[in-house]
């Protein structure tokens, strides 16, 4: 990958963060339900995840996912895929939102 692809996503890992997971209340970078992101010829690859796979609101957040990745200068076109492997833990949660969702710190 380019500077300038690193770039690119860079800026779409910041415009995911207004998907908001309608349960937890926060964005999913935070949550750690995006996986991957990857640019190839201007089309976004996000590989992502919800907490399980019954999840209701795993549609909702896959398409918030295309249409903010979408909504970035430079990207053609948007290739989202949900998956649950590895499943998601509580640990993929970034230590800020862990602190506001009152998960305690084990050592």
């Amino acid at each position: 990958m380019t500077a300038e692809d690193d770039d690119l996503v860079a800026r779409i890992k910041q415009a995911l963060k207004v998907v908001i997971d309608p349960e937890l209340g926060h964005n999913i970078v935070d949550l750690g339900f995006i996986y991957d992101v990857s640019v190839d010829d201007g089309v976004a690859h996000i590989t992502m995840t919800a907490t399980t796979r019954g999840c209701p609101a795993a549609s909702f957040l896959k398409e918030g996912v295309a249409s903010s990745a979408c909504l970035v200068p430079g990207v053609e076109a948007v290739d989202v895929t949900m998956t649950f492997e590895p499943p998601w833990h509580p640990s993929m949660i970034s230590p800020g939102v862990k602190a506001s969702l009152g998960f305690a710190e084990l050592n």
